[in-house]
């Protein structure tokens, strides 16, 4: 199945009201960059959050996908920590994309492990989750601080705008160690970058014991958790995407500045700064006992 072949529907219908864009426009963004964004998604057991009459409308993540797609798709079932198991939507080409967009999908959420190695993540993903009111350059030299930590640690870390208000630092891994063990890395590594600068930053889990400070949340490294995926709409206004960078952009990036026009002009100028996310991922239990030891 070709994307051009993919039988799209209703496109007209205003799905981001304050930006102007349609179920057509949204539709045709994940055309665009499916070329980059398909290399992210392969292999990995997807959410997806609908929003059928756009996102000031009812919207609700899926993860449930055994009923009402075409043979085409793939979906793997995939069992749960607490029994059971879940049919998930695994997105292998851009028909699949533009198809799952057209069942007004916006966003696309990822696990940090493939359905080949579900116990054993390759990524590791570090949110930097600011307060209302944070200014973007703190938030640039907190994520600095945390690429220079973990650089520290023999670990990769990768950049991403989320498209919202923080960033993301994802680090590839050698997919040998458990989520129990990654978990482990990015708590502890979390919760010394917050003992450096406990006025500014926290990894209280409790809301109302964070005040204005940025929340290192490391919750999205356990089994079957998901971080929204590179290039993935944000259903917010604005309508911006999240966005793999280079470190070198990250003194003029802010969190949610890559809407589809804008996005598109870059991807016409510049390849995926994430092509190569996976060559020579690192040991997570190396990194742990080099955290341990310092």
């Amino acid at each position: 199945m070709k994307a051009e072949d993919v039988e799209i529907s209703h496109t007209a219908k205003v799905f981001y009201p304050e930006d102007g864009l349609s179920k057509g426009d949204v539709i045709e963004h994940y055309r665009t960059v499916a070329d980059v964004m398909v290399p992210h998604l392969r292999g990995r057991p997807l959410t997806l959050r609908r929003y059928p009459d756009g996102i000031e409308g009812e919207g609700w993540f899926q993860k449930e996908a055994s009923e009402h797609f075409p043979d085409w798709v793939r979906v793997e079932e995939m069992p749960q920590r607490d029994g059971g198991s879940v049919h998930h939507v695994v997105c292998e080409d851009a028909a699949t994309l533009v198809y799952l967009a057209n069942q007004a999908t916006i966003e696309f959420h990822v696990w940090t492990s493939t359905v080949d190695s579900p116990e054993c993540p390759d990524l590791m993903v570090l949110d930097l989750d600011p307060p209302e009111g944070t200014g973007t350059a703190k938030l640039r030299e907190i994520a600095r601080r945390g690429r220079d930590q973990l650089t520290g640690l023999g670990l990769d870390p990768h950049l991403q705008a989320t498209g919202g208000r923080g960033f993301h630092l994802v680090t590839p891994l050698d997919a040998t160690a458990d989520h129990d063990l990654v978990r482990a890395l990015a708590r502890e590594a979390a919760d010394k970058l917050a003992e450096g600068d406990p006025e500014h930053l926290t990894t209280a889990q409790r809301k109302d014991k964070r005040g204005d400070r940025v929340f290192l949340d490391t919750n999205r490294n356990g089994y079957a958790q998901t971080f929204v995926a590179p290039y993935s709409l944000r259903a917010r206004p604005g309508a911006a995407a999240a966005t793999p960078l280079d470190w070198a952009e990250l003194g003029k990036a802010e969190p949610d500045g890559w809407p589809p026009a804008k996005l598109r002009n870059r991807l016409a100028r510049k390849e995926d700064p994430w092509r190569g996310l996976h060559e020579g991922g690192a040991s997570a239990e190396k990194s742990l006992r080099t955290l341990r030891r310092s």
